[in-house]
Formats: C-alpha cells, sequence, structure tokens
C-alpha cells in the first residue's frame, strides 16, 4: 500500500484567530483528518466554541484565550501545548482583520473631499491609531506567533507553516489602504522566512484568499434591507471569473496540501484561492 502522501493524523496543530469563520473552517476540517488543534482567540467565547464543534464531532481541541501581540501570552499557551501534546507539527496564522479608522469612505479622492464639512474619513485624515492597529494585529502578530511556536519545530528539524495573506498583497483593493499594506507585509515575510528556515526542516507558505462569504463581508456586501448585494459586491462578482464567493471550506483542500508532505518541496510560496479574482483583467 502505498503512503498517503496528504495524512495529516496525530499531527499537532496551531491555529491563531481560530475563533473566525475561515480559520474555524479550517480548524474543524483539520481536525476531521486527525489534527489536534490548539484553538487560540483574542474572544475566550469564540475560541471556546469553536474547540467545541471540534470535539463534539469527535475531534481533538483545546480552546486558549490569547493575544497575538503579546509574547508572554503567546509563549504561556506554547508551554501549555508542549506539556498536553507535544511539540506543534504546524501553525496557521489566521489571525487578522481590518480597522475601521484604517479604511477611507471613498475609492476616488475628489477635490472637495477636503472639505472641512464633507463626511467621512479621506486619505489626509486616516488615523494613525487605526492604520497601526491593522498592521500589528496582521504582520505582528503573525510575526511573533511564529518566533513562539516555529522554534520547536526547527528545534526537531521538521514542520510548516501557513500564514493568511490576501488578494490585498497582490493588487491593493480601494478604501483599505492600511490592511492591503499589511497583508503585501505578510506575504513578503513569508517568503523571507521560507528561505531563512530553508535549512531547517520547516517550510513556509501562505494562502491568499479572494471573496469569501464571510459574516464580516456579509455585512457589507449585502444590503441588509433588500438581500441584494450592494454596488461593490457587484462589482467583485463582475471580477471574478467563477462569478461568486467562496465558502470557507473551499480553503482547506490549499491547507491541507500545505501541511501534508504532498507539499514537502514547497516553500515560500504565496497561493490564490479567489475562483480566479487575481488573474482576470477585462
Amino acid at each position: 500500500m502505498k503512503d498517503n502522501l496528504f495524512e495529516l493524523d496525530g499531527r499537532i496543530a496551531v491555529v491563531t484567530g481560530a475563533g473566525g469563520e475561515l480559520a474555524g473552517a479550517i480548524s474543524r476540517g483539520l481536525a476531521e483528518r486527525g489534527v489536534k488543534i490548539a484553538v487560540l482567540d483574542l474572544n475566550e467565547a469564540t475560541a471556546e466554541l469553536c474547540a467545541k464543534k471540534i470535539t463534539g464531532t469527535g475531534g481533538t481541541a483545546a480552546a486558549y484565550c490569547c493575544d497575538v501581540l503579546n509574547a508572554g501570552q503567546l509563549r504561556e499557551v506554547c508551554t501549555s501545548i508542549e506539556s498536553e501534546w507535544g511539540v506543534p507539527d504546524l501553525l496557521l496564522n489566521g489571525a487578522g482583520g481590518n480597522h475601521p479608522d484604517a479604511s477611507t469612505h471613498s475609492e476616488f479622492l475628489e477635490r472637495e473631499d477636503l472639505a472641512a464639512d464633507h463626511p467621512g474619513i479621506n486619505f489626509f485624515d486616516l488615523p494613525l491609531e487605526g492604520v497601526e492597529a491593522t498592521f500589528a494585529l496582521n504582520f505582528y502578530g503573525t510575526l511573533l506567533s511564529t518566533q513562539v511556536f516555529c522554534r520547536g519545530m526547527v528545534e526537531k528539524g521538521k514542520g510548516s507553516i501557513v500564514n493568511i495573506s490576501s488578494m490585498n498583497a497582490f493588487t491593493p483593493l480601494t478604501k483599505i489602504p492600511a490592511y492591503s499594506a499589511a497583508k503585501s507585509s505578510v506575504s513578503n515575510f513569508t517568503r523571507w522566512l521560507a528561505v531563512h528556515l530553508s535549512h531547517t526542516g520547516v517550510r513556509v507558505n501562505a494562502v491568499a484568499p479572494g471573496f469569501f462569504m464571510t459574516e464580516q463581508l456579509r455585512f457589507l456586501h449585502i444590503d441588509q434591507k433588500t438581500g441584494d448585494f450592494t454596488p461593490r459586491a457587484k462589482k467583485v462578482i463582475a471580477h471574478t471569473p467563477m462569478g461568486r464567493y467562496g465558502e470557507p471550506e473551499e480553503l482547506l483542500g490549499t491547507v491541507v496540501w500545505l501541511f501534508s508532505d504532498a507539499s514537502r518541496f514547497v516553500t515560500g510560496t504565496v497561493i490564490p484561492v479567489d475562483g480566479g479574482f487575481s488573474s482576470y483583467a477585462i
């Protein structure tokens, strides 16, 4: 019988941001394949819910309330995981998101937007605090989590890291400059770290999701009164060759491949999972 290159049974995975829809769906899918999941999230309730869904279907999971920007908390969690299960084999850096104060009101700046009484935030009004918060969560959170959970992988000479980048890293989307810059940093860091760790047995890759219909996106892309797509959502669909939004579970196959021995010669990649969005010009 040939070895199953996609076999993950018995491995230990740390998933940050696992209380969210995308990382949560990936966590459940990995657990169904026998992976023990350390569920990390800043929101204790959502972390517990994710872990409960996993254990309720026969999987193995433990929830940890943890701030990915707090190195001390991350080290405490790492110690707990190693004491309970052993050194992690896999790390999914799924914590991320945008901040309302890091987004502009409109796609294009017009001169009248500079008027003192003009509603909304334009580029010149962007508060540094919002930009810093967005950049910190997406990039520093990825960096710190990797520093903490990757060390054991290097010491044992084996491991796989998958970061969550974005379509914004390829082509910046309008209105969200800080998020675009942060995800570009995640992609660049992924490639840098892949080279840096290439002699240690630890591989580093990233997945760049396109538009997935999560609760956060649904609120912005679906008219709450009519249930129809908003004008921005219609642009997204028109620019996605497959003509629809992705479902969170559709990220799982790529992550399984990157975590498994099926991709053992793959490192330093940023793989779009976007229904063709990044390939379509006109």
